[in-house]
């Protein structure tokens, strides 16, 4: 009979399941690109482009982009249901969150008029 994570979990002292359990937090905050972003959310890539009033293949392709805008990851997130927050982190030195990037937007989003 297969045993679940909680069976392994209870047999653990409660030191060593703590620090399963912080490292677990850890790779949960650890997240690689905007398709974990997209799952974490719950939301298919049909719903983002909703949020976004585009296709379902431009989502795809951002998903697959190494490089991205600052505005077009917030964007993004922002249709998954959450907020960006860049942190700067320098040796020394407690990390900060870096302000200012709430107003930017893309390029393709700015009227070549203004």
């Amino acid at each position: 009979m297969a045993r679940t994570t909680e069976d392994l979990l209870a047999t653990l002292s409660p030191d060593r399941r703590a620090k399963v359990e912080a490292r677990a937090q850890e790779m949960i905050a650890e997240v690689d690109g905007l398709a974990a972003v997209r799952k974490l959310a719950g939301k298919t890539q049909a719903q983002i482009a909703a949020s976004l009033g585009k296709k379902q293949p431009s989502v795809q392709k951002m998903e697959k982009q190494t490089d991205l805008y600052v505005s077009t990851l917030r964007r993004f997130v922002e249709a998954a249901g959450g907020t960006v927050e860049i942190r700067i982190s320098l040796p020394g030195m407690a990390p900060v969150a870096l302000a200012g990037f709430e107003e930017l937007r893309d390029p393709a989003e700015v009227s070549p008029n203004v």
